[in-house]
């Protein structure tokens, strides 16, 4: 309640100046409920960016707040659909994730780890799989270089693992690291794998794209393809891509930018008529 009141003072002191043209609010959830609350209360145009688990049904915050079609924005297709299937209300609007290229180093760096992963260690993400999919690429390419960048509560687990299945000359966990230092691992990976259960749009798959690597995932986030990244619905698929990708001689180095963030700002000034 605290929070929310210092929230709502700071957006009165905002008000009160006329800065403020619309609200966005990121997940639908508390902070909807704040932003939608101010927006009517002072006449304001309120959206709210669908990003991933706000889509599922064990969240209650839609059916409290009643969005409208119009006010909803799906961060990808796959959000957008999750979000009618489970709450009734198709978002109107789709704008998907993005990547600013001026985040990454210009230089080319040389392309020295094989397999790459980055996010959060925990259950949802499943870098149980990713561990797995090292230990079975090993059994090809016995000097395979796999880096996992991030932390959690499922470490401790991941490094059990790790050690039982000898791994240690293989896998470097490099813990959780500063978003120019991930963006930099992701310029000398190869491959880039996700295999996580569920995900709204993993923006680590745009920049692993943009970083000249190759993406492998469970999740597809737009009915379009998207160039070098590569969706499937099992780890038998996952690892037989991974190892194809591993060892094609003819692998080059090729920036992919489905989504700019520039196109992205565009997109949502003119949701909000700017």
């Amino acid at each position: 309640m605290a929070l929310r009141s210092q929230i709502n003072s700071e957006l009165k002191k905002m008000g009160s100046s006329g800065e403020i043209v619309g609200l966005l609010s990121f997940w639908c959830n508390e902070c909807a409920w704040i932003g939608k609350r101010f927006a009517d209360a002072h006449n304001l145009n309120h959206r709210c960016w669908i990003l991933g688990q706000d889509a599922r049904k064990q969240n209650t915050y839609p059916r409290r707040l009643k969005p409208r079609d119009s006010e909803l924005i799906a961060l990808s297709d796959f959000a957008r659909g999750e979000f009618q299937k489970n709450h009734g209300i198709t978002p109107a609007h789709t704008v998907p994730a993005a990547v600013d290229p001026l985040e990454f180093d210009k230089y080319e760096a040389i392309k020295d780890i094989d397999i790459m992963a980055a996010g959060s260690l925990i259950h949802l993400k499943r870098y149980d799989v990713f561990i797995e999919m090292v230990s079975e690429i090993r059994k090809t390419l016995p000097l395979v270089k796999a880096v996992l960048i991030g932390d959690g509560p499922e470490r401790s687990g991941i490094e059990r693992t790790i050690e039982d299945l000898a791994l240690k000359e293989n896998v470097m966990l490099a813990g959780e690291l500063s978003h120019k230092q991930v963006l930099h691992y992701m310029q000398r990976a190869k491959l880039f794998l996700h295999p996580s259960s569920y995900e709204g749009f993993g923006v680590v798959c745009l920049e692993a794209l943009y970083a000249g690597a190759k993406v492998i995932s469970f999740c597809k986030p737009m009915k379009n393809e998207i160039a070098r990244w590569l969706t499937v619905k099992t780890k038998e698929e996952m690892l037989e891509n991974a190892l194809t990708r591993l060892q094609d001689e003819k692998f080059k180095v090729e920036k992919i930018l489905p989504y700019s963030i520039t196109d992205q700002a565009d997109s949502i000034l003119q949701i909000f008529g700017l």
